[in-house]
């Protein structure tokens, strides 16, 4: 079954043409991937998808009744409600038909109702399809799917009735993509959905969309969360739209193998042509050869010229070097704490050593004071208590996720020539166009760039200062897949010290050789890459769990040993208070065996009275309570006896 088809979409702004004949198909929970350069049209096309923007020509087809959901890269929730209220919107429905279903119950249990058969069985059957119906739709365990969405996004600690208006726009994005998971359409469309999301919780949103019932477009520069997700790629590159069957790994593969047999398939023709015509020319004019040539010359017109296949598109083009090699001692942080904001320290007691040519990553949940710290070592603000300390001959460069030191009254060549004022202006034109800036880019204010071009702007400043310490935070955020490359392949080389923090876990395994974890219990390190250190949690995660089962099975003994010692000392109360009880039996019988042989012996007595034996009737009368006596008598023996054997 098809989700989605995109026919022929084309797409202009002006003069400019976005989209050209786009062609797209999405299968029944199908896990897609649209990718390309900033500005190549992935999210007009995810807008178009949506119905949140026209498009000039083509067709989009979906089938009837689907259900479509769209995050805008920039959603944030804007909401008078709280998070619990909003969350709840999702299920107006089924929150309607629980109501029904209670006022059928009442309905049910009303005797006129229930005394009327018919009456009955007609509320009844209306019964037992909305509780169907309730349940298809979650009915019994939507508030459980909100709770677990929430925690998943990282606001299980919340009070669920905080106001979504007093959230950070991170916070409002984070709440509008678990908004629109709950609401579990047929066709997830999401832009950057990985934005604002802390590693932990990106292992999540991977785990939910990779069981996710329905189908899937993803637009993200999270290279790792696209291997993980989806089967196919669509690129987006030069108006056109080209498909590739596999994850991203494959596809950039796919796209490396395709170039160069397209480009041998045009060589060839190109050679072949060339043959052609040099016949052609040399045997034309010549009687002898000039069918031959006229042969060949309509072979030639008839010829299906091959295209010569578009290259990759211009890149950013830079490398990082250094103006002198540091000391072996490159930094050393003792007992460190830090504030922000002059708020309680967010990082507290910290100690780490850095040393030459070491390339480490700071991971750790949003919050936990990554970017607080780089800025502290930076310089920008300055420790609560213990000491940063640098290493001999080591020079600094910072790379600050918030462009903060870019300034907004500048155009982009006076951004870098001003800091760099005795380097010619044609080499500073150089450095720019290596960063993508040509012509009048490097005329465009700097309040006017992109968060992408602010972003090269900031790389090209940091690569002129040839520092031998480079400290990043979240490099990759703006930069297009392509940008990410190329920054990667210049730091690989890059023969100084690296300390960053990112989110992009493709980054992290490919420039890592150290993960420093912070956590609330302090830092711990890990000597490897990223995948390294998700091995190592693996195993203290099932040591931890070993750990903790042990523990249970140990506790359960213990208290298993308890319970059998309690039992044990009911079970022998028990046995002493029968005992007793049936040692008090025991005797009251004896007692009333005694009165009844006492009682036998005085009607004995009785029957050898003259009176008695002389009148038949009251000896026959006396004879009679004897015989009940001794009946009563050998009851009462045959009790005792069976009391004894239970007292033995």
């Amino acid at each position: 079954m098809i989700a989605l088809q995109c026919s022929n979409i084309t797409k202009s702004f002006g003069a400019e043409t976005i989209l050209d004949n786009v062609k797209l198909e999405i299968k029944a929970n199908e896990r897609v991937a649209l990718v390309g350069r900033n500005g190549a049209g992935k999210s007009t096309l995810l807008k178009i998808i949506a119905g949140k923007m026209t498009y000039d020509s083509g067709e989009i087809i979906t089938p009837k009744g689907i259900q479509l959901g769209y995050l805008d890269q920039h959603t944030g929730l804007q909401s008078d409600r709280s998070i619990w209220e909003e969350m709840l919107t999702v299920f107006t429905k089924v929150q309607q038909m629980e109501k029904t279903i209670r006022r059928l119950e009442v309905k049910m249990a009303d005797p006129n109702v229930y005394n009327d058969q018919k009456s009955y069985e007609k509320v009844l059957a209306e019964y037992d399809q909305l509780q169907h119906d309730f349940d298809e739709h979650g009915g019994y365990q939507y508030e459980a799917d909100i709770r677990s969405v929430l925690a998943g996004l990282k606001f299980a600690e919340f009070d669920y009735h905080t106001p979504v208006s007093s959230l950070s726009g991170g916070q409002k994005t984070r709440l509008a993509l678990g908004k629109l998971l709950l609401s579990k359409p047929e066709l997830l469309v999401l832009d950057e959905p990985t934005n604002h999301l802390d590693i932990e919780t990106l292992g999540w949103l991977e785990n939910y969309l990779a069981n996710y019932n329905g189908s899937v477009l993803i637009v993200s520069h999270d290279r790792y969360f696209l291997d993980k997700i989806v089967s196919k790629v669509y690129e987006v590159t030069r108006t056109k739209v080209h498909v590739f069957q596999g994850n991203y790994s494959y596809y950039l593969e796919e796209k490396a193998n395709r170039y160069q047999q397209e480009l041998k398939a045009f060589e060839k023709q190109q050679k072949e042509v060339a043959e052609l015509e040099d016949f052609i020319q040399r045997n034309i004019v010549r009687a002898s050869t000039s069918k031959r040539a006229q042969s060949r010359r309509k072979k030639l017109e008839k010829m299906e010229r091959i295209e010569k296949p578009d290259g990759a598109e211009k890149s950013a083009k830079f490398s990082f070097d250094i103006e002198r090699q540091s000391g072996n001692e490159v930094l050393h942080i003792d007992n460190v704490s830090v504030a922000y904001n002059d708020e309680q320290s967010i990082i507290n007691n910290m100690n780490l050593s850095v040393k030459k040519q070491e390339s480490i990553a700071l991971i750790g949940p949003n919050g936990i004071g990554k970017s607080t710290l780089l800025k502290a070592i930076a310089g920008k603000i300055a420790p609560v208590q213990g000491s940063i300390t640098f290493g001999s001959k080591v020079s600094l460069g910072y790379y600050d996720q918030e462009q903060a030191d870019l300034h907004s009254n500048k155009d982009v060549l006076h951004e870098l020539w001003d800091d760099y004022p005795l380097t010619p202006e044609k080499d500073i034109r150089t450095v720019l166009g290596n960063f993508l800036f040509s012509g009048d880019d490097v005329l465009k204010q700097v309040p006017e760039l992109s968060g992408g071009e602010k972003s090269r702007l900031a790389l090209a400043k940091l690569m002129m200062k040839q520092a031998n310490f480079l400290i990043f935070d979240e490099p990759t955020n703006h930069l297009d897949l392509d940008s990410k490359e190329v920054l990667e392949s210049a730091l690989l080389d890059y023969p100084g010290t690296l300390l960053f923090v990112s989110h992009d876990r493709y980054f992290l395994n490919r420039m890592a050789t150290k993960i420093v974890e912070l956590s609330e219990d302090g830092p711990k390190e890990y000597l490897g890459d990223y995948d390294y250190y998700l091995m190592k949690k693996d195993e203290e995660e099932q040591r931890r769990q070993l750990h903790a089962q042990q523990q249970g099975q140990t506790a359960a003994q213990h208290s298993n040993d308890k319970q059998q010692d309690k039992q044990a000392y009911i079970q022998e109360k028990e046995a002493k208070k029968e005992a007793r009880k049936r040692q008090r039996q025991i005797e009251k019988i004896e007692q009333e065996i005694e009165d009844l042989e006492q009682a036998i012996a005085s009607l004995e007595e009785d029957m050898l009275q003259p009176e008695v034996y002389e009148n038949h009737e009251k000896a026959d009368s006396i004879q009679q309570q004897i015989n009940d006596t001794k009946s009563s008598l050998e009851e009462k023996m045959n009790n005792w006896e069976s009391l004894q054997l239970e007292e033995t």
